[in-house]
């Protein structure tokens, strides 16, 4: 049998591949193959290229890449701007000289700011107002106050805009001293040319707290006496709580009618609980407080000054305030008192002192009996006739230096003759030094010897205890 029966000529392959192709389909024609290839296992037909199937990310993924993106921009433009505004924002500004500006209430941030541009405060308006809302609304802090501001020369937009939100304002104040009456503190009040408005009335004396208060180019004048009434109220309240046990006022009004005695009767801070506890024990006893300071209002009431020394006449004037004449305390305070004399009446000194007069020196010394009280009166007139002859020296020899020897003798015999020579009332309606000792001075010691000082015959000036004028 030969080699090439065997084999299948391919012819017949390529027929028989025909005939087994299913009907519909293009058959597949091989290449004839050689007797090698026929040996060789026959490799199926390569499959047509075709394109890998896209792949499609999620939707949200999608979004966030684009965010990220987006936000990254800002982040560079944000960068870019900061930096171009923080340059601008440290330049020196256009101010050639300082200039003092006025916000007043409710102007607006765009009127300010076209307003700080227009006087030459600042030159980018635009950027100023950019920084003063990063400033509210990033940060919390960019509400600008009322108010008049001074700005320095070249000051920058930084140091512009921290002033108006800091409200580093230009500030005005008033003082009020302790001892004033209302209607001296509201004419002080009236007097402050920085402050505009009507009083509408005088408020109740001692209403009004004495102290420092500081105020802005709008607040008006009875904005100062509410806030002064406000003040002595809620300080008033507070200390009423903190008072000792058993002490002799009984609501907080009189203790501001007493603080208000205390206030008048000296200016030195260690003496005022003393004093408030001589006054308290005159009380226990029923005994009548004869302050000078209450003759004085009852017939000046809150003009608070008295133009000469008491008289005698005055000291026996019936006066709902004359403490000579009157039990108890006078129906309202007689002045304006401040934080330390009505701590106090609250917290007075633990003393018998029932007593005090001049010592000479500023202040005033105590005593726990009448005896006692009148060898301190009796060294006090030994005090004031020194006292009158230093000061007729003194006029004698001013006059001499001036003039001829016969003057001199007669500002010499002036001063000595004089009735009340020494101190000028101060402005807490303290009179000054009085006459010497007079006759009948102690003829009904009871009766004419006050908690202060003593009484003269009728007619003549009242001798008045050394103050020591506070103002």
């Amino acid at each position: 049998m030969s080699l090439t029966r065997d084999i299948p000529s391919t012819a017949n392959d390529n027929r028989e591949l025909v005939a087994a192709t299913p009907a519909g389909r293009q058959p597949v024609v091989l290449a004839p193959r050689s007797p090698t290839e026929t040996l060789e296992p026959m490799r199926p037909p390569s499959l047509p290229d075709r394109e890998p199937p896209e792949e499609r990310s999620h939707p949200f993924l999608s979004f966030l890449d684009g965010l990220v993106s987006l936000l990254f921009i800002m982040a560079g433009l944000a960068a870019a701007l900061y930096y171009f505004v923080r340059v601008q924002f440290d330049q020196p500004g256009p101010l050639v000289t300082s200039l003092v500006f006025a916000v007043p209430k409710g102007e607006g941030v765009s009127a300010m700011s076209e307003r700080l541009q227009r006087e030459g405060v600042i030159d980018d308006r635009p950027i100023f107002m950019t920084s003063i809302l990063y400033f509210k609304y990033l940060r919390g802090k960019g509400n600008v106050k009322a108010g008049e501001y001074e700005f320095r020369k070249n000051a920058t937009m930084r140091e512009v805009l921290d002033t108006l939100v800091e409200g580093k304002s230009i500030e005005h104040k008033v003082t009020l001293a302790e001892g004033l009456t209302t209607q001296q503190m509201v004419e002080k009040i009236k007097a402050n040319p920085d402050l505009h408005g009507d009083i509408t009335q005088i408020p109740p004396e001692g209403s009004l707290l004495p102290d420092t208060y500081k105020f802005g180019r709008d607040d008006t004048r009875q904005e100062i006496i509410e806030r002064m009434q406000a003040a002595q109220a809620k300080f008033l309240a507070k200390v009423w709580d903190q008072r000792d046990e058993g002490i002799v006022v009984q609501t907080p009004e009189e203790a501001l009618i007493l603080a208000s005695i205390v206030e008048k009767e000296t200016g030195r801070a260690d003496e005022r609980p003393r004093i408030a506890s001589v006054f308290q024990n005159r009380l226990r006893k029923n005994m009548r407080l004869q302050s000078d300071p209450t003759i004085i209002y009852g017939i000046v009431g809150g003009k608070g000054v008295l133009d000469h020394p008491i008289q005698q006449d005055e000291l026996d004037r019936d006066t709902q305030y004359n403490t000579y004449k009157i039990d108890g305390l006078p129906p309202t305070p007689i002045a304006c008192p401040g934080r330390a004399a009505i701590e106090a009446v609250l917290k007075p000194a633990k003393t018998k002192d029932l007593y005090f007069v001049a010592d000479g020196k500023g202040g005033h010394v105590f005593a726990a009996t009448l005896e006692e009280h009148n060898r301190n009166v009796a060294k006090w007139r030994q005090i004031e006739r020194e006292i009158r002859a230093k000061e007729a020296q003194e006029a004698a020899a001013a006059v001499a230096a001036a003039g001829t020897t016969g003057e001199a003798e007669a500002a010499v015999s002036a001063v000595k003759g004089a009735a009340a020579p020494a101190l000028a009332p101060d402005e807490t309606g303290a009179a000054g030094t009085a006459a010497a000792d007079m006759p009948g001075a102690f003829a009904d010691p009871e009766a004419l010897v006050g908690a202060s000082d003593g009484a003269t015959a009728k007619g003549e000036a009242v001798p008045k205890p050394l103050r020591n004028p506070k103002r």
